[in-house]
C-alpha cells in the first residue's frame, strides 16, 4: 500500500490492520452503537460512490452540518476519497449566516444531520447554489419533496449500485489523492468582518496530528468524547485528524443535553474542552458542595487543602513529604477519586484546554486532583497547532513551547509569527488576504501579541490589533483584562473599553447559574436574568470581583495603569444570534461598542444610570426588544506596585 499521506489512505490502513477494532461510537436512544474500522471504511466508500453518482467530483466542496455524528465524520472522508473538500459549518448558525458560506464556497452538495438543518438549507438555497441535500435523520422529513433532497441511506444505495458498475473507481480516486491537496476548508469566526475560508491540506492536518499524537503518546486504545462544533478547528484536529492518525475511538454523545452523562459513561482517556467547560464543571462542584452535609464539606475542605499544597507536585513527579503523600492518597479515596468519577474524568491521561485564557486557580484545581490538564495554542490557520505544554513543564501563565515541526518567533511589535507544514495553503478566493497573512519567509502572522519567558515558554497577551494605549500612554490590552474578569465564576463574559481614554470601563455579563445559586442562598428573590443583573447585591458581588482584578493588575507592570474605573452589568447575555459574539464565542468588540453606544458614552461621561432599548433575535426567528435602566458603578483602583513589593 502507498504511504498513508491522505486521510482516506489512513482510514484504509486502519481498516486493513485492525478491522474489528471500534472506530466510532454514538449513543442513540440510550444505547451505544459501534462502528468498527471495517464498517467505517465500507460506509465511507458507499457514500463517496453515491456522491460520485450525483456528479460530485475532484475539487468540489461538500458542506457538512450537524451535531457530532459518526455519519458526518465519515462524510469528511467520503468527500476526500473523491478529491473533494469538506466544509463543516456551525450547526447553530441561522440560514442567513449559512447562505454566505454556501455561496462563498460554491457549495452544490451538502450532507446534514436532520430536519432543522434541511429547513435552513432549503431557505438558504434561494440565494446559494445548493443542489443536493442529503440528510441522516429522517424524522419529520417524510412529506418533504424538494428537488435534490434524499436520505443518506438512499445515497448509500446509489453508491453500492455505482460500485457494482465501477468496481475500481473509488480505489482509483483515492490513489489520485496527493498530500498537498486541500482536505478541508474551515471558516474563520469573522470577529471583524465576513468569515474567510481557510484551506488546509492533508499534509497540514496530518503533520499537526502526528506531532500531537507522538507528543502525548496517544494510541489506538484511547477514547475521546466528541461534542464541540465540527466546524471548529480544535474538533477537526482532535476528533478527525488525530483519530485517523492514532486510530483511537471517537464517541459522539446522544445530544448536547446529555454530554455530561455520556462523559461519565465513556470515561475518556483523552479530553479537550475550552475554559468555559472546565469553569462550568467547577461551578457545579462548588454548588453541590454548598448543598452537602457538614461532614462532606469538612472532608472536601480538608483534603482540598492537601491537594492544593501537594497534588500538582505529585502529578509532576516532584518531591513531596511522606505525610502529604499519605494524606493525598486518603484524599484520593474519599474526595478526589469520587469527584473525578462524577465529572467523568477518572480515566483521563491527558486533558487540554485552549481558545481563551484559563484562570490560574481553575488550572491549579484540576491539576491538584490529579488531572493532567495542559494548555495549547493555535489558530484555524495553523490547524490549532503552534505550542504545547510538555509534561512536568506546566506553567499557568504560558501556552507552552513550540510544538514539533513548528517554528515560532516574535516580530518587532511583539506579534507572534509561526512557520511550519501546518500553516494554511490559502484563504479561499482571497489571494490578497493570503499574501497579507503569510510573509516572504513563510511565516504566518497570527495577529496575537506575545512574549517568551526565560524558559522559552510563550505567553499570549492579547490580539495585536486590540492592544492600544490609554490617554496617558499606558498599555491597554482589553482581552487580557476580560480574561482576568472571566476567571471569576460569577462573571460569564466581559467587554472592556479604554483605547485613547483616561480610564478603562467594562461591560459585565453575570453567570446566571452561579449568581442565581448565590442569590437563592441569600434569599434574594428575582424573576429572571434582567431582574437579577440589576440587584444592588449583585452589583456589590461583581464590584468585589472587579476590584480583585484591579489588585492583580496593580502588580503587572505597565498594565497596572489599565485598572477598571467604572463598570455596568448588562441587562442581557451577549449572544451569537445577536451578532455580539462569534459562533466560537469571541467578543465582537467593535460591534458591541456601536450597538451599545449610549452605555459606552454613559460610562465615560460619569453618569450613574442609563436607559437602553436593545433589539434581540429569538430562537424561532422573530425579533423584539428589551429595555432596562442600567446602573453604573465605580470600582476601587490600586497604586502600581512591583512584583517583589506585592
Amino acid at each position: 500500500m502507498p504511504e498513508p499521506t491522505t486521510f482516506p489512505r489512513l482510514l484504509l490502513a486502519h481498516a486493513d490492520a485492525r478491522p474489528d477494532a471500534p472506530a466510532l461510537r454514538e449513543k442513540y436512544l440510550g444505547i451505544w452503537q459501534t462502528w468498527t474500522w471495517r464498517e467505517t471504511a465500507t460506509e465511507v466508500r458507499e457514500v463517496a460512490a453515491g456522491l460520485a453518482s450525483l456528479g460530485f467530483k475532484r475539487g468540489d466542496n461538500l458542506a457538512i452540518i450537524g451535531d457530532n455524528r459518526p455519519q458526518l465524520y465519515m462524510a469528511f472522508a467520503s468527500a476526500q476519497c473523491l478529491g473533494g473538500v469538506a466544509v463543516p459549518m456551525y450547526q447553530d448558525a441561522v440560514a442567513d449566516e449559512m447562505t454566505y458560506v454556501l455561496d462563498n464556497a460554491e457549495i452544490k452538495f451538502a450532507i446534514v444531520e436532520d430536519q432543522e438543518q434541511v429547513d435552513k438549507l432549503l431557505e438558504a438555497r434561494e440565494k446559494a447554489p445548493v443542489e443536493h441535500i442529503i440528510f441522516d435523520d429522517p424524522r419529520g422529513l417524510r412529506n418533504y419533496s424538494a428537488p435534490g433532497l434524499q436520505s443518506l441511506e438512499a445515497l448509500r444505495a446509489l453508491g453500492r449500485d455505482y460500485m457494482a458498475k465501477h468496481p475500481s473507481f473509488i480505489d482509483a480516486e483515492i490513489e489520485k489523492g496527493k498530500t498537498t491537496d486541500v482536505s478541508v476548508m474551515l471558516y474563520t469566526s469573522g470577529t471583524t468582518g465576513k468569515p474567510k475560508g481557510v484551506c488546509q491540506t492533508h499534509e497540514a492536518f496530518i503533520t499537526a496530528a502526528q506531532g500531537g499524537v507522538a507528543f502525548d503518546h496517544l494510541v489506538g486504545t484511547d477514547n475521546v468524547l466528541s461534542y464541540l462544533p465540527m466546524a471548529w478547528v480544535g474538533d477537526h484536529l482532535f476528533s478527525y485528524a488525530q483519530w485517523l492518525v492514532a486510530g483511537f475511538t471517537v464517541n459522539c454523545p446522544e445530544s448536547g443535553d446529555t454530554v455530561m452523562i455520556d462523559l461519565r459513561e465513556i470515561g475518556p482517556t483523552y479530553y479537550f474542552a475550552p475554559p468555559r467547560i472546565f469553569e462550568g464543571m467547577l461551578t457545579n462542584v462548588m454548588i453541590r458542595m454548598e448543598d452537602a452535609s457538614k461532614l462532606k464539606r469538612w472532608l472536601f475542605d480538608k483534603f482540598m487543602a492537601v491537594a492544593k499544597r501537594s497534588g500538582a507536585k505529585i502529578l509532576d513527579g516532584e518531591a513531596v513529604s511522606f505525610g502529604d503523600r499519605v494524606k493525598y492518597a486518603l484524599g484520593n479515596v474519599f474526595v478526589f477519586g469520587p469527584l473525578k468519577n462524577t465529572l467523568g474524568l477518572s480515566r483521563i491521561r491527558v486533558a487540554y484546554t485552549a481558545g481563551a485564557a484559563i484562570g490560574p486557580d481553575l488550572f491549579r484545581f484540576y491539576r491538584s486532583i490529579g488531572i493532567n490538564l495542559k494548555q495549547l495554542y493555535g489558530q484555524t490557520e495553523t490547524c490549532a497547532y503552534v505550542t504545547l505544554q510538555p509534561d512536568r513543564q506546566i506553567k499557568f501563565d504560558s501556552v507552552g513551547k513550540a510544538a514539533p515541526s513548528v517554528e515560532v518567533k516574535l516580530a518587532e511589535n511583539g506579534e507572534v509569527l509561526v512557520r511550519g507544514p501546518m500553516v494554511l495553503k490559502e484563504y479561499y478566493k482571497r489571494p490578497d488576504a493570503t499574501a497579507e497573512s503569510i510573509d516572504q519567509e513563510g511565516y504566518f502572522h497570527t495577529g496575537d501579541a506575545g512574549v517568551f519567558d526565560g524558559d522559552g515558554h510563550l505567553k499570549i497577551i492579547d490580539r495585536a490589533k486590540d492592544v492600544g494605549r490609554l490617554a496617558n500612554d499606558a498599555m491597554f490590552a482589553p482581552n487580557y483584562i476580560e480574561n482576568k474578569l472571566k476567571f471569576f465564576s460569577h462573571i460569564k463574559e466581559a467587554v472592556c473599553f479604554g483605547h485613547g481614554k483616561d480610564a478603562v470601563m467594562a461591560f459585565i455579563n453575570i453567570d446566571l447559574t452561579a449568581v442565581g445559586n448565590w442569590a437563592e442562598r441569600r434569599n434574594i428573590v428575582y424573576s429572571g436574568y434582567i431582574d437579577l443583573a440589576g440587584k444592588p447585591e449583585v452589583y456589590e458581588l461583581i464590584r468585589e470581583c472587579v476590584e480583585k482584578c484591579n489588585a492583580e493588575l496593580a502588580t503587572e507592570g505597565e498594565l497596572a495603569h489599565s485598572q477598571i474605573a467604572r463598570f455596568l452589568v448588562l441587562h442581557k447575555e451577549l449572544d451569537p444570534d445577536d451578532d455580539e459574539l462569534t459562533r466560537t464565542r469571541k467578543v465582537r468588540r467593535g460591534f458591541i461598542q456601536e450597538k451599545y453606544g449610549p452605555l459606552v458614552d454613559a460610562l465615560f461621561s460619569g453618569k450613574q444610570m442609563q436607559h437602553i432599548e436593545t433589539q434581540v433575535k429569538f430562537e424561532d426567528g422573530r425579533t423584539g426588544s428589551i429595555a432596562a435602566d442600567i446602573k453604573i458603578a465605580e470600582a476601587k483602583r490600586f497604586p502600581a506596585v512591583t512584583k517583589a513589593a506585592a
